[in-house]
């Protein structure tokens, strides 16, 4: 099992092939900050290169909140430690605060999966934006405060549309604080695939993950390229891909040991959602 050495703001632990990475500033309702945005970007990156770690589930720290976004008390337009967060001498040199703490934008093509356990808001729709499961807590809540305090809610917005259907996407960041969206709704729309007890939302997690983590990680891996081009890509563009992820996700002994299954009779335990 790994362990969470050397990082402030999260706790990582690897353990049979998946990556638990929870995002620990409790006290301010797991807000990031700059330390926040290196160290999830530094597990992201180093997660490409590890083949201990299949899978990540991504969670935030007790009971009342997954993440609330940027930590406010680092203000936009000041200087955060090495980096200034906000616009430069221009609006074309703006810095956005959350474009390194998404495993998508760290260029991590292993699944990641969220459990969201309480709000969700603001800036917590980076991460979720390229999450690939959610998982919700009953309790849990989706809103976005940005418009309600005069800004304007932009790369929030586009990651959530990727997500949601638009009329949802327009109605939750319109109304701002105004409007919290319930785990039972966020799952009505297609946002959350499961939802849970709280109690619970940590088993329901780790038996996604460990399924997935127990399958041949390359055949994973070019599955969920796949899928992710399908969404992005027009339809032509994506079929004109399918060939090289059928290449490059074939592993002629992870197919051969699967035919045995087959052969032999095994018969995979299933259950219903």
């Amino acid at each position: 099992m790994g362990n969470s050495e050397g990082f402030e703001t999260v706790t990582y632990d690897i353990k049979n092939g998946v990556g638990w990475l929870t995002l620990n500033r409790p006290d301010v309702h797991n807000a990031f900050n700059a330390k926040m945005q290196r160290e999830l970007a530094d597990i992201w990156r180093g997660a490409r290169g590890d083949d201990s770690v299949r899978v990540i589930v991504l969670t935030g720290a007790g009971e009342k909140a997954f993440c609330t976004g940027i930590d406010r008390t680092e203000t936009m337009g000041s200087p955060v430690e090495d980096r200034v967060v906000g616009s430069r001498s221009t609006p074309f040199h703006f810095d956005d605060p959350g474009e390194n703490i998404g495993p998508k934008s760290n260029d991590l093509w292993k699944p990641v999966i969220a459990a969201v356990n309480g709000m969700a808001c603001g800036g917590a729709f980076y991460m979720l934006g390229e999450v690939d499961v959610i998982i919700a807590a009953e309790h849990a809540t989706f809103f976005d405060p940005h418009v309600t305090y005069g800004m304007a809610a932009s790369f929030e917005s586009m990651h959530m549309v990727s997500k949601m259907p638009l009329g949802e996407v327009l109605r939750m960041q319109l109304l701002g604080s105004h409007e919290r969206l319930s785990a039972q709704r966020a799952h009505q729309i297609g946002l959350v695939s499961e939802v849970c007890p709280a109690a619970e939302l940590q088993d329901r997690a780790q038996w996604v993950a460990q399924v997935i983590a127990d399958r041949p990680p390359l055949a994973v891996q070019a599955t969920l390229r796949a899928t992710w081009a399908a969404h992005e890509l027009s339809r032509s563009q994506a079929l004109a891909l399918g060939y090289a992820y059928i290449g490059l996700g074939t592993s002629q002994e992870s197919i051969a040991e699967g035919q045995q299954a087959f052969a032999s009779g095994q018969r995979v335990e299933w259950r219903l959602r």
